[in-house]
């Protein structure tokens, strides 16, 4: 299957009416690249009024703004750091106040802190944790609290396939991401009584910006382990959350969806 390692989807096409999120308000961090941009712009496809988060890089943000009105879609963008509770709990508010409501949380932002546990800095554990799992708890009691008072909701959390696996060199962003997982469950079942569904996906191996600077031979034995002999693109895992944020996925709650073409099969 050797052609399977260089194969890559051109294009990942979503019909606009798949998803139908005509007149709700959707928020989504990190939402300035790669799975978050995907998100924002299906999304945006789909009819919602999305608000882009980015700590970094406006111009990236703005962009993602202009490719959704481009489509006739309603964007914005918001800049704050997930880890910091307060600018979290400010950016929701202001979020209802202009926005009317907030429909559809999406937990993307994440970073990668990688390193052996025994020569793991411990201000690299704390800021991965802090940005990868605090900053998804941040953000969901801030929104829980708008979305408890319209009795309805829907929030997806990005974990990833090594928060079950584990992976060398990657023990903070594992166990981020594994609480993630945890976190998930327990805000669905506290949630779900108001109408709130709390949901997950899980990426494997995906082609953004923070996997491409795995070395190319790193990369060739990783695929070699994918059943589908590939690594995925953003547009796959956008499709996976707008199904979980959709109406169409109205009776799933507490559920950690994997897309990774069969990297790990829990």
């Amino acid at each position: 299957m050797a052609w399977a390692r260089s194969f890559r989807p051109l294009e990942v096409t979503v019909g606009a009416g798949m998803f139908d999120f005509e007149g709700k308000v959707a928020l989504v961090t990190g939402g300035s690249r790669g799975i978050g941009r995907a998100t924002v712009e299906l999304l945006g496809r789909g009819g919602a009024t999305v608000i882009v988060s980015y700590i970094v890089n406006e111009a990236a943000a703005e962009e993602v703004v202009e490719a959704v009105k481009r489509v006739g879609g309603n964007a914005g963008a918001l800049r704050f750091d997930v880890a910091d509770p307060q600018a979290c709990k400010r950016a929701v508010e202001q979020v209802v106040k202009e926005c009317g409501s907030l429909d559809v949380l999406v937990n993307n932002a994440g970073i990668a802190m990688d390193g052996i546990v025994m020569r793991l800095k411990s201000d690299d554990w704390d800021r991965s944790l802090a940005v990868n799992l605090s900053g998804v708890f941040h953000m969901c009691r801030a929104a829980s609290r708008s979305m408890m008072k319209q009795r309805s909701g829907a929030i997806v959390n990005v974990s990833s396939v090594v928060a079950r696996s584990g992976n060398s060199g990657q023990a903070a962003y594992a166990a981020a991401k594994g609480g993630v997982v945890s976190l998930t469950r327990s805000m669905a079942r506290e949630l779900a009584g108001r109408g709130i569904r709390v949901n997950a996906v899980s990426p494997g191996l995906i082609d953004t910006d923070m996997t491409a600077a795995i070395p190319e031979e790193v990369r060739s034995r990783v695929i070699d382990k994918i059943p589908l002999g590939r690594i995925g693109v953003a547009d796959e895992v956008a499709g996976a959350i707008a199904f979980l944020a959709s109406d169409q996925a109205s009776y799933v709650t507490g559920h950690v969806l994997d897309v990774n073409g069969g990297m790990y099969m829990s």
